[in-house]
């Protein structure tokens, strides 16, 4: 668990930085509509790719420890005992595989920037409207959780075979009759042409679960504390203006 804790630390971080700091440079020049948030929410995304997918790397075969080798990469015992900690694993996995590799599934990465960003586009979108139905009055923590429940199950359900198909890439897959070195296109055709529809949406059930609550719970937490130090940041602007 505390690598997950580290590596989503590191990457709310340069998402939210990113994304919030394109927005007030765009408030600046336009008002915001959804194709504004998506168009923002997709750089903020692509900036978060390339800074933190190694951590995901890691992530990924920390979680998949004895469920499976890599292949040529002996038992799974001995994968499990390869690394047993975030930076432990970023540095075996550069050595013994190539600074490359902790890289692995950044194209499915870059592809599921729309995660993120329909994710951003629809909660900012409901967000408004219910500012504008609430007459731009502070929403409950309660609304702002289930906002971000919705938002997130509606970018989950639209992406999750990426998702399902960058897993693979970053573990390694066990099929027998496919390349362990098989791209994005080559893996999704493959599991298209043996599973069906379905079996790109295997084990969906599970990431709803995760994922939603997750995000619900994030975007909860997230305005009650913008909020906060909105306000602390206004009083010590009034604070100086009347010491001025």
């Amino acid at each position: 668990m505390v690598p997950v804790l580290e590596s989503l630390c590191a990457s709310n971080f340069v998402y939210f930085y990113t994304f919030h700091g394109l927005k007030e440079l765009r408030a600046a020049s336009a008002d915001q509509n959804a194709g504004r948030d998506l168009l923002l929410a997709s750089v903020a995304g692509i900036v978060n790719v390339f800074t933190t997918t190694p951590l995901w790397v890691v992530n990924t075969r920390l979680k998949m420890k004895g469920l499976g080798s890599r292949a040529g990469r002996g038992s799974a015992e001995h994968v499990a005992n390869q690394y047993s900690g975030l930076i432990g694993g970023l540095v075996k996995i550069a050595q013994q595989e190539g600074v490359t590799s902790l890289w692995n599934g950044t194209i499915p990465s870059l592809i599921l920037v729309s995660n993120p960003a329909i994710q951003f586009m629809t909660y900012e979108a409901i967000k408004r409207r219910l500012h504008a139905i609430c007459d731009k009055q502070h929403l409950s923590g309660l609304v702002y959780f289930c906002v971000g429940a919705v938002a997130k199950a509606v970018a989950t359900v639209l992406t999750y075979p990426l998702q399902l198909v960058q897993t693979k890439l970053r573990h390694g897959h066990n099929y027998s009759d496919l390349p362990q070195n098989a791209g994005t296109v080559e893996l999704t055709l493959y599991i298209l042409k043996k599973y069906g529809i379905m079996g790109l949406y295997k084990g969906m059930e599970a990431k709803l679960l995760q994922t939603v609550l997750t995000a619900a719970l994030m975007f909860a937490a997230y305005e009650k504390i913008a909020n906060f130090v909105f306000k602390l940041l206004l009083n010590h602007q009034k604070l100086s203006s009347k010491l001025k």
